[in-house]
C-alpha cells in the first residue's frame, strides 16, 4: 500500500474496529493506543521516504491530476504528519490513568481517531475541495468530543466552537465557489499554473481576503480568536491538549499552503496585512494571557499569541523567516499539548485549574514538577530550551529581512511570555496550596508528559539539522515548482 494512505487509512481503521470491539475500558484504550503507535510509524516511514526521495504524490483512482482526488508530501507536509502521530500517541496513552466511564462508553476513543484521520488529510491533500471536507471531518469529530457527556459549559463553549468554525467553513466554500467559477480548477498544483505570473486584480483579491478570512478564523489569528479561548479550557485535559496541539496548526499550514501556491504574486499590502495580523496575534494574546487566574485560560490567551510566531514566516516571505515559523510550529505542538496534559494533572489532584486553589506541586508532586519544569520554561523561551531556539531563528530572520517592528514584537512578546509563564509557575507550583489533594494520581499519567518533554528536549539537541530540515522545507515552499511538477506530471521530486 502506497505510504501517503497510510496516515489516512490507520486511523480510519482504528475507529472501525474500535466501534465493534468489546466496549470494555481496557480494551478500548488498548486498541486506540496501538492504532496511535501504527499511525505514528506510518507517519515516520513517510517522511524518511519524502527525506530521501522527494515530493511523493498518489492520484486515486489513476486519474491524472488535475481530474482525480491527490494526495501529496513534501517535508512540511510530512514533518506535522510525524508531530500528529506523536500528539496522538501521547494523548491516547492518557487514558491508561482513567477516562470519565461515561465519555469512554459514548464513542471517545473513535472519535479521536476520525480527528486524527482529518488532520492526517489536510496536511497531505492536493486539492482544495478536499481541504474542505477534511475540515469538515475534523469539525465534527471535534465539536461531538467537546460536547461529549456534556456539562454546561461545555455545551455554552462547543455551539461557540462550532458557530464560528461554521461561519469559518462557510466562507472558506464561498471561495471555492468563487475559484472554480473562474478557474475551472481546485487542484493546488494547477491552480498554482493558472495564477503563475497574473496580475493580482480584484477577483484575486476577494479570493486572497476569503481564504485569509476563513483560515484566519480556524487557526483563532487576530481579530478572529475570541472563540478559542472561551472553548478550549472547558473539555477534559486530554481533548483540550489535541485541540490546542493540532486544530489551529491546520488553519496555519492551510494558509501557509495556499499563499505560497496560488498568491506568490500578491501585492505588498497583502503580505503587510498578514505580518500586521501576525504582530497584533502576538501581543493582544500575551496580554490576554497575563489577565487570566485559571491554569488553562492562561495557556489558552498562549496558544494565541505564539501562533502569531507560526505566521510571521509567511508574511515576510523569505526562506528563514519560513524556516524559523516552521521550526516554530513544531516545537509549540509538542509544548503547548504537554502543558494541557500537565493540566490535567491539577484536574485529577485539586479538581480545579484556578490558579488561587493550586501550588505546592513542587514539594507533593517533585517528579511532576521536574518534567512540567521543561514545557512550561520552553513555551516562555528560557536558553537553551526549543522555544529560545525557535525565537531566535525568527528574530534572525526578521533582522535580516530589515523588518525591525517584527523583530521588536518578537522581543516584547518573548518577555510577556516570561512573565507570564513565571507567574504561572509560581502560582500553579511554587506557593503553597491552599487545600490539600482531593484525590490519589495515577503516575502513568506522566509517562506521555515525560515523553513529550523528551521530545522538546530532543528538538533542543537537534536544533541545528531540525533547522536545516526546515530550511529545505522553506525553500520547497517558496520555490513550488517542485511541487507543481511532481503533482501534474507524475513521480517524486527535489
Amino acid at each position: 500500500m502506497n505510504r501517503l494512505v497510510l496516515p489516512l487509512v490507520i486511523p480510519l481503521l482504528t475507529a472501525i474496529i474500535l466501534l465493534f470491539a468489546p466496549r470494555k475500558a481496557l480494551w478500548q484504550r488498548w486498541i486506540s493506543f496501538a492504532g496511535s503507535i501504527g499511525l505514528l510509524a506510518a507517519a515516520i516511514a513517510l517522511f524518511l521516504r519524502i527525506e530521501r526521495d522527494g515530493i511523493a504524490v498518489l492520484q486515486a483512482g489513476g486519474w491524472r491530476a488535475p481530474f482525480g482526488i491527490t494526495l501529496v508530501a513534501d517535508l512540511l507536509a510530512a514533518m506535522l504528519v510525524v508531530a500528529a502521530g506523536i500528539v496522538a500517541v501521547a494523548v491516547t496513552a492518557t487514558s491508561f490513568a482513567g477516562v470519565d466511564p461515561k465519555r469512554e462508553a459514548s464513542g471517545y476513543h473513535p472519535l479521536l481517531h476520525v480527528l486524527f484521520m482529518g488532520v492526517c488529510g489536510a496536511f497531505l491533500t492536493g486539492d482544495l475541495f478536499n481541504l474542505y471536507v477534511w475540515f469538515e471531518v475534523m469539525l465534527v469529530a471535534s465539536f461531538v468530543l467537546m460536547a461529549l457527556h456534556r456539562t454546561r459549559g461545555q455545551l455554552e463553549a462547543a455551539f461557540k466552537y462550532v458557530t464560528l468554525n461554521l461561519i469559518a467553513s462557510s466562507v472558506f466554500l464561498t471561495a471555492l465557489g468563487l475559484l472554480y467559477g473562474g478557474t475551472g480548477t481546485l487542484n493546488l498544483a494547477d491552480l498554482s499554473t493558472v495564477f503563475r505570473g497574473r496580475e493580482m486584480g480584484a477577483f484575486e483579491l476577494v479570493l486572497a481576503m476569503l481564504f485569509f478570512s476563513a483560515f484566519g478564523i480556524k487557526a483563532a489569528l487576530f481579530p478572529l480568536f475570541f472563540w478559542l479561548p472561551a472553548s478550549y479550557h472547558t473539555p477534559p485535559a486530554a481533548v483540550g491538549a489535541v485541540f490546542a496541539g493540532l486544530l489551529t496548526k491546520v488553519g496555519i499550514y492551510s494558509l501557509i499552503r495556499i499563499f505560497t501556491l496560488l498568491f506568490r504574486d500578491a501585492p505588498p499590502g497583502v503580505y503587510t496585512l498578514l505580518l500586521g495580523q501576525a504582530l497584533c496575534t502576538m501581543i493582544v494574546g500575551l496580554v490576554g494571557a497575563l489577565a487570566q487566574r485559571d491554569f488553562r485560560r492562561v495557556l489558552s490567551f498562549n496558544l494565541i499569541g505564539h501562533l502569531g510566531y507560526t505566521s510571521v514566516g509567511l508574511a515576510l516571505v523569505t526562506p528563514a523567516a519560513m524556516a524559523g515559523s516552521i521550526l516554530y510550529i513544531l516545537h509549540h505542538i509538542l509544548v503547548i499539548t504537554n502543558l494541557y496534559l500537565v493540566s490535567g494533572i491539577f484536574l485529577r489532584l485539586r479538581r480545579t485549574t484556578q490558579l488561587a486553589e493550586l501550588g505546592s506541586m513542587y514539594r507533593e508532586r517533585p517528579l511532576a514538577a521536574a518534567l512540567a519544569l521543561i514545557p512550561v520554561f520552553s513555551l516562555a523561551g528560557v536558553p537553551p530550551l526549543s522555544g529560545f531556539v525557535g525565537k531566535v531563528a525568527l528574530l534572525r530572520a526578521t533582522l535580516e529581512a530589515s523588518a525591525y517592528w517584527t523583530s521588536a514584537a518578537i522581543l516584547v512578546v518573548g518577555v510577556l511570555t516570561l512573565l507570564s509563564m513565571g507567574r504561572l509557575w509560581e502560582a500553579s507550583f511554587w506557593k503553597p496550596a491552599p487545600n490539600p489533594e482531593k484525590a490519589p494520581l495515577n503516575r502513568v499519567i506522566l509517562l506521555p508528559i515525560a515523553g513529550l518533554s523528551a521530545a522538546t528536549l530532543a528538538i533542543t539537541f537537534a536544533a541545528e539539522p531540525l533547522f536545516t530540515l526546515a530550511l529545505r522545507a522553506g525553500e520547497q515552499l517558496l520555490r513550488p515548482e517542485a511541487y507543481i511538477e511532481a503533482v501534474l506530471y507524475g513521480g517524486a521530486r527535489r
